[in-house]
């Protein structure tokens, strides 16, 4: 199953180059516009994927693309977790995320580095659970990040994705959301970021993104069983669980 470019002519190192330079230039408001995207409730989305990737489970916690670090304090709070690990190409949010950690004595998610989703540098089944909240459809290649996440996690974790998913459905309501991702996002992101490029690019990347059902397809190409997902956010957020056999 391929999933669309949303940067066409732009492949490889330049388009991973391209979407780090939009990220490191919004760093700084990222939380900011998120917070006033979202009305708040990312926080609520990803203390609900940092539950369902860890409950039972004891050990190391893997968030890939962590960004300012809030799905990973979300994972260091649940009990069972020991440390978490956060990774992101961007050395921008990975300083940010560190700081957020410090502020608010998260201790167990002090592990973040820079790298590449696709290369994971970490040995097979190293972790209790991997993570990944609203970067996957960043990534060039979205089939091999999960592979890579499967990889790294031991027999019977998890790996659970929180993203944005594009509606197929006809109706008022996914109007409504593709008016405000194509015509408000971008603007919030002018005022609130001074940064248009970065917000036009995220209705982009959704439309480029697979519907929650068929991302359930690649999660089991990749190795998962037991795959499931449950949409929020009027239907335009889905957090996917699958186990590694």
């Amino acid at each position: 199953m391929n999933v669309n470019n949303p940067l066409p002519g732009l492949e490889g190192a330049a388009r991973a180059n391209h979407v780090a330079t939009m990220f490191a230039r919004i760093s700084g408001r990222y939380d900011l516009v998120n917070t006033v995207m979202s009305g708040g409730m990312h926080h609520r989305w990803r203390r609900q994927a940092a539950l369902l990737a860890t409950r039972d489970l004891h050990g190391v916690a893997l968030d890939v693309a962590t960004g300012t670090g809030d799905l990973a304090i979300a994972l260091a709070r649940r009990t069972g977790i020991r440390e978490v690990v956060g990774l992101d190409f961007v050395q921008e949010m990975l300083v940010l995320a560190q700081q957020k950690t410090q502020r608010r004595n998260s201790s167990k998610a002090s592990g973040f580095l820079q790298g590449d989703a696709l290369a994971l540098p970490f040995p097979d089944n190293s972790f209790a659970c991997a993570t990944c909240g609203f970067g996957l459809r960043n990534m060039e290649n979205v089939p091999h990040a999960l592979a890579e996440m499967a990889r790294v996690v031991q027999p019977g974790g998890r790996v659970v994705i929180l993203e944005i998913v594009p509606r197929k459905s006809k109706g008022l309501a996914p109007w409504l959301i593709n008016l405000y991702f194509r015509r408000v996002v971008p603007v919030l992101g002018r005022i609130l970021a001074s940064e248009r490029e970065a917000y036009t690019y995220l209705p982009i990347s959704v439309d480029a993104f697979p519907v929650a059902g068929e991302l359930v397809h690649l999660m089991k190409n990749a190795g998962l069983q037991n795959v499931s997902y449950r949409v929020t956010g009027m239907g335009m957020v889905a957090i996917h669980v699958g186990e590694k056999a």
